[in-house]
């Protein structure tokens, strides 16, 4: 469904396991920067009233989601390191269209969005079916679905929007081309690491 070149290898479930403090801490900062990215594109679009009320749930739903990683963090002793940089996000952030219309940045930016959903989702659903620990593998598993929805919220709006974009098009360079960066990844215990 998602589209994704290439699959993480079951075994990056079993690197995250053996350090949860860090796969948590590195989780909890996800879902802050997820809200984030979407209170920008609230900021920087508001003549669209479907998008902004739906991407102020979905920043809600962010924010709820960083407290139960917090939550997590704390209930099992550990403690929420400082946020770092995510290398895998800036190099997506750099496949960004900067030099075209702003409807192609528009555009660019929930695709961008769509394709950390949608990797993320994939991350998750490893996590959910292969952590030896019963709670965090349902943990995962329910946000696994909730990035799903999260994915398919910005795609669709992508496809909405566009006005000089072919969404399609663009949406399988991203794929081509996370496909690529992707092979870089999944030897660290982060959650695109």
């Amino acid at each position: 469904m998602l589209g994704l070149k290439l699959l993480t290898d079951p075994r990056w479930a079993n690197i995250a396991e053996n350090n949860l403090q860090e796969i948590l801490s590195d989780h909890a900062w996800c879902e802050q920067k997820a809200a984030s990215n979407a209170i920008m594109l609230i900021t920087q679009n508001p003549e669209y009233e479907d998008l902004v009320h739906e991407l102020t749930a979905i920043a809600i739903e962010e924010m709820q989601h960083f407290q139960m990683v917090i939550d997590l963090i704390k209930e099992r002793g550990y403690t929420l390191e400082r946020e770092r940089k995510d290398d895998y996000v800036g190099r997506l952030l750099k496949f960004n269209k900067k030099d075209g219309s702003r409807n192609m940045a528009f555009i660019d930016r929930l695709l961008f969005a769509a394709m950390i959903e949608a990797r993320s989702c994939e991350r998750f659903r490893v996590l959910s079916q292969n952590l030896k620990d019963e709670s965090l593998s349902k943990f995962y598993y329910d946000l696994m679905v909730s990035e799903a929805n999260h994915y398919t919220t910005f795609l669709n709006f992508a496809k909405k929007y566009s006005t000089d974009v072919d969404v399609d098009k663009r949406w399988k360079e991203w794929l081509d081309f996370e496909g690529e960066l992707i092979q870089s990844y999944g030897t660290k215990e982060t959650v695109h690491g």
